[in-house]
């Protein structure tokens, strides 16, 4: 198979324009990423996956946001809408907690998988602190390593249950974000042993997974002033320390904590070695002056590309009445709305 395009990439609605057809067609990216703006009806996003994974030839995967609660792109009426993960860890009881977020989880990878979508970006492995930042805080799962860690396993196996791949996030800790990675870079200021201590562990734990997704945090103590993103030093611990040898990309590079146009951002991520830039928006101008910055995979990152993608299934049979009747024992309340 030829190398692939060190990118994955969205589109901006519910079908394919030409010109962008002809992009992906001449970028092969390694994979897409949808959002709700690319979702209407069931049938509708199965074509669109047909459609994108048509433009290059393959069986590229499909990733999407559907943690459950606050960020998941697929919602009513087609889809089940979700409690946030810590308001329903919260509302479980200790022993209950594990198998209601591998339910969870399980029924999510069903809707997903039903509609061409074969990546997932969860679990969601960051310890929360009294002060992380609301865009963040009720997405966790605990406030100690143990439980996030507990949780985020059965959320990973749950996943590849249903056919669908885990992307671990924000590697390697972002409970410590007081502010909004969106708008600004978070800082944060504490020594390397508390942090392998702390907030590494979780991800160490979830190493064995094929997918992890960086965060943008500026340790101060480690790299200052340099996002993880684009961090050398930072890379190497999630490599040497979290001893995480999958497919690492990076969270969307749009996103306003990095500094310089997307096309810097993205083959600054490069050079510092992750694997492969994620750009969200859709802005295809955008998306072209990555793709002729970033150009192909490395032969190592395609090789662990490669590898996270032979880790994919057919789903395990289910009964989703009797999976979702469960969970609802579990969990009062676990669908909202």
């Amino acid at each position: 198979m030829s190398a692939q395009g060190a990118y994955i990439l969205g589109c901006r609605g519910t079908w394919l324009r030409d010109r962008e057809k002809a992009f992906f067609a001449d970028a092969n990216p390694w994979g897409f990423i949808l959002f709700a703006r690319n979702m209407e009806t069931p049938a509708q996003v199965r074509a669109l996956c047909t459609d994108l994974r048509q433009t290059v030839g393959r069986n590229a995967p499909i990733l999407i946001d559907q943690e459950g609660g606050r960020v998941q792109r697929m919602e009513r009426p087609y889809w089940r809408k979700y409690l946030p993960p810590l308001d329903q860890i919260t509302r479980s009881a200790p022993e209950d907690m594990v198998r209601g977020m591998y339910l969870r989880a399980r029924l999510i990878a069903a809707e997903l998988h039903s509609v061409g979508i074969d990546v997932n970006c969860a679990p969601v492995a960051d310890i929360i602190t009294d002060r992380t930042h609301r865009f963040l805080r009720n997405r966790c799962y605990g406030a100690d390593a143990q439980t996030v860690l507990d949780a985020a396993r059965a959320v990973a196996q749950g996943s590849l249950d249903g056919g669908v791949l885990p992307v671990m996030k924000h590697v390697p800790g972002h409970g410590r974000a007081f502010v909004d990675s969106h708008h600004e870079p978070p800082h944060v200021n504490i020594d390397l042993n508390t942090l392998a201590a702390t907030d590494f562990v979780p991800f160490a734990g979830l190493s064995d997974l094929p997918l992890a997704m960086t965060g943008h945090m500026i340790f101060d103590q480690i790299d200052p002033g340099v996002p993880t993103t684009a961090s050398a030093k930072m890379v190497r611990i999630i490599r040497d320390m979290i001893r995480f040898d999958g497919l690492l990309m990076t969270d969307d590079i749009s996103m306003e904590a990095l500094s310089g146009t997307v096309a810097d951002r993205s083959l600054a991520a490069i050079r510092a070695g992750v694997d492969i830039s994620l750009h969200c928006n859709g802005n295809l101008d955008q998306m072209e002056s990555v793709a002729e910055t970033v150009g192909l995979m490395t032969p190592a990152a395609q090789a662990r590309a490669d590898g996270a993608l032979a880790q994919r299934r057919a789903p395990d049979a289910i009964d989703v009445p009797a999976l979702e009747e469960e969970l609802n024992s579990l969990v009062e309340g676990a669908f909202s709305g």
